[in-house]
């Protein structure tokens, strides 16, 4: 009787198990970009190397969720959404890819290469998401950077980048191409900083060789 007993409600866990509902697809998403107009006609590459390294961010940006604030302080996430990687890689590969379209430099590399370089360019990722404000969303992207000496670890510039991109329309799908469109005005505005930051420091030093 105990044997049957367990039989049979073996068979009905079983029987359960098939109707649960099975998982959703994600929908993964890269970030857009547009390559930037290379300068290299406004004269000689600079002869400095630059490593941008990954952003500083809390564990809910650090991560492949696609975050959103649909209203007041709550900080969510799209739901059956995510990001291709962390967002933090993405907005670093995205500077990175900045620079090289650009042109100027001698050298730019990623932090995780090992390359020496002269100056690094460190930052802190404040604000990586969407907003909806009355019925106009957008996307907010909110980077503190700084641009350091490689050999002393010194700051020799810092500045706050804010970037918002409305949405075409409340979708998922328009506010990634507004995180595109955000990360490519912040591009432009973080190359054109760091280049004439790099210059200043690099004329108030005077020219040298790369550090580690």
């Amino acid at each position: 009787m105990k044997r049957l007993l367990g039989i049979l409600l073996l068979g009905g866990l079983l029987g359960a198990c098939t109707l649960l509902p099975e998982s959703e697809p994600l929908a993964l998403y890269r970030l857009p970009a547009s390559a930037l107009p290379g300068q290299v006609q406004r004269g000689a590459p600079l002869d400095w190397a630059l490593r941008v390294n990954t952003p500083a961010a809390s564990a809910l940006l650090d991560s492949t969720r696609i975050a959103v604030l649909p209203q007041g302080d709550r900080l969510s996430a799209y739901q059956g959404t995510r990001w291709v990687d962390r967002a933090t890689l993405l907005l670093r590969d995205r500077l990175l890819d900045g620079f090289r379209d650009d042109g100027r430099l001698a050298a730019v590399s990623g932090d995780g290469s090992g390359l020496r370089a002269d100056l690094l360019l460190d930052s802190d990722l404040r604000a990586f998401h969407g907003e909806y404000r009355g019925h106009q969303p957008q996307a907010h992207i909110h980077l503190e950077a700084r641009l350091v000496q490689a050999g002393s670890r010194r700051i020799l510039a810092s500045r706050r980048f804010v970037v918002r991109q409305a949405a075409a329309e409340r979708s998922v799908a328009a506010m990634v191409t507004a995180f595109g469109q955000a990360g490519d005005e912040l591009t432009r505005q973080l190359v054109a900083w760091t280049l004439d930051q790099g210059r200043a420091a690099r004329r108030a030093r005077g020219t040298g060789g790369a550090t580690d």
